[in-house]
């Protein structure tokens, strides 16, 4: 048994902690999680949609004190109200199209035969969440999966130590039965001992590249599905016919909120030559506009990092960009609270990047963007293109039909045209190259965590 320590960035004091479970307890949890979930899928798709949504509507009770948890475990201001918002709109967008989702595919329903494909839970679902968006992160599977007929165990990232603790009362709140949802504490030797032990019939891991290897590395030979979201390096490209205003607005907010630490934030812009300058002047005078500070007080705008090694990385990319010719836009004398060794980081952009520089290359996961001019979109999709990884990119223009024509040439999982670092449940959620593989929400969502299972019945 380890203690896991959740170390809040605001002052760096000790917020919470937990012991570790078991590999035996963990086992005791499948056991009861295994004989719960027979019989929860039996139960109708609208009640355990009930259920579920029940439970949602017991984590907006109680989320001015969740509020309070997120900016003491990981630094996000209060002012912003939390994640329930798009918790209940993920939740109930899956609960409204589970009975569809779900339904058999009816081949041929004769007097001969009756030939169908019915979908299956495929039974115990182990979801590893990470700490930038602790509850909207861990609903999209853990709502499809309970939905479905699955039973969950959610492993929450240490810097979010109690996201899981709150499920667990919401779950039980709103009377889903005893044994299908397991909060657990696990070290991360016992996570990759249970997940090499085949305990788990669908893993969802949302993490880092390394994080990703270190589960297909324990999953080998065992034949689990996994669902991966790893790393991003996420662009945007703004054409000439963009509206620069809403642009410079979207596109800052993008990269700074949460400080950064946004698995689709926006971490590299390109901007056309015609409007590179105006883009520049108008996003840095928005940047200094921020307050950086106490994440506990209403009118701080950016909060701390959420560790402080996570600060000194972007602090690493930054002076590596500047000593090999970038120009950093930001005199972080304009944010006092950046004492230059703490969790709180100013936010910076730079000009005169390219992508020999790490910043235009490697996930940055904080507070920081570059910006690039371009000449043309072959040359905008070329830079776009340029990375390890494809999770979302964002085009600004006024034509759609030449939005999809640059998205049909870019290497990512969604596209979006005059917005970005959303996620919309209807469409699913997905990545290519490091970003990862699979699909969660939408209609995709439903079959990563059931099977296809075939009836072919001979009536006469």
């Amino acid at each position: 048994m380890t203690t896991l320590t959740c170390t809040s960035p605001i002052d760096g004091s000790v917020f919470a902690t937990r012991d570790t479970h078991s590999f035996a307890d963990v086992q005791q949890m499948l056991d009861t999680a295994r004989q719960a979930q027979a019989l929860w899928s039996q139960r109708s798709v609208s009640e355990r949609s009930a259920i579920v949504l029940k439970a949602i509507d017991a984590l907006a009770a109680v989320n001015d004190e969740i509020t309070l948890e997120i900016a003491h475990m990981m630094g996000r201001p209060v002012r912003y109200g939390g994640e329930i918002g798009g918790v209940r709109e993920r939740a109930g967008y899956m609960a409204t199209i589970a009975e569809d989702a779900l339904a058999p595919i009816t081949i041929e329903d004769s007097d001969s035969f009756h030939r169908f494909i019915a979908r299956e839970p495929v039974g115990v679902v182990f979801v590893v969440a990470p700490w930038n968006y602790p509850y909207l992160t861990a609903v999209n599977c853990i709502a499809p999966a309970l939905i479905a007929g699955n039973a969950v165990m959610l492993k929450h990232a240490t810097q979010t130590l109690l996201a899981g603790e709150r499920f667990a009362a919401a779950f039980q709140e709103a009377g889903l039965p005893d044994g299908l949802f397991h909060a657990l504490y696990l070290s991360h030797d016992d996570t990759s001992a249970l997940i090499s032990a085949k305990s788990f019939d669908f893993i969802n891991f949302t993490g880092s590249v390394n994080g990703g290897r270190e589960m297909e590395r324990a999953a080998a030979g065992t034949f689990t599905a996994m669902g991966l979201e790893l790393g991003g390096k996420d662009p945007a490209y703004v054409r000439a016919d963009a509206d620069l205003d809403a642009a410079v607005d979207t596109l800052i907010d993008g990269a700074m909120f949460n400080s950064g630490q946004c698995c689709c934030g926006i971490e590299r812009i390109y901007v056309h030559e015609s409007l590179f300058d105006d883009f520049v002047a108008r996003a840095k005078t928005l940047v200094e506009s921020y307050k950086l500070g106490d994440p506990l007080q209403q009118e701080t705008t950016l909060g701390p990092m959420a560790h402080l090694r996570f600060a000194d990385e972007v602090r690493a990319q930054i002076r590596e960009a500047v000593a090999a010719g970038a120009t950093a836009l930001i005199d972080p004398g304009l944010f006092p609270a950046d004492s230059g060794d703490s969790a709180y980081l100013a936010p910076q952009i730079l000009v005169d990047v390219d992508h020999s520089m790490r910043v235009m290359r490697d996930e940055s996961f904080g507070p920081v963007v570059g910006i690039m001019k371009v000449s043309s979109d072959e040359e905008a999709i070329k830079l776009m293109n340029d990375s390890e990884f494809g999770l979302t990119a964002s085009l600004w223009t006024k034509d759609a039909e030449v939005a999809q024509r640059i998205g049909r040439a870019i290497q990512t999982g969604t596209v979006y045209m005059n917005r970005c670092d959303y996620l919309d449940p209807a469409l699913c959620w997905t990545g290519c190259k490091q970003t990862g593989r699979g699909a969660s929400l939408s209609v995709l969502g439903y079959q990563s965590v059931t099977r296809p299972k075939s009836y072919h019945l001979k009536k006469a």
